[in-house]
C-alpha cells in the first residue's frame, strides 16, 4: 500500500508539469509575446482534467473501504 501511495504522488508531480493544449489554443497562444497567458491556459486545462479523476478515485476508495470493512 505504501508503494502505491508513493507511486501516485510521484506520478502526480509529473502530471502537473505536462502541457495540455488543443491545437487551436496552441496556435493562438504561440503568437503572444510573454507566454504568461499560455501558462495560465495550460494550468487551467490540467486542473479541469484532474478533478474528475480525483473524484472517481475518491469514490472508488470509499467503496473499496466500505466492502472491506463489511468482510471483517
Amino acid at each position: 500500500m505504501k508503494r502505491t501511495i508513493i507511486f501516485l504522488l510521484f506520478s502526480l508531480c509529473f502530471f502537473i508539469r505536462s502541457n495540455a493544449q488543443c491545437a487551436m489554443c496552441r496556435a493562438v497562444l504561440e503568437s503572444e509575446e510573454g507566454q504568461t497567458a499560455a501558462e495560465g491556459i495550460n494550468d487551467g486545462i490540467v486542473y479541469l482534467m484532474a478533478i474528475p479523476y480525483i473524484l472517481v478515485a475518491g469514490i472508488g476508495y470509499f467503496i473499496y473501504r466500505k466492502y472491506n470493512t463489511l468482510k471483517k
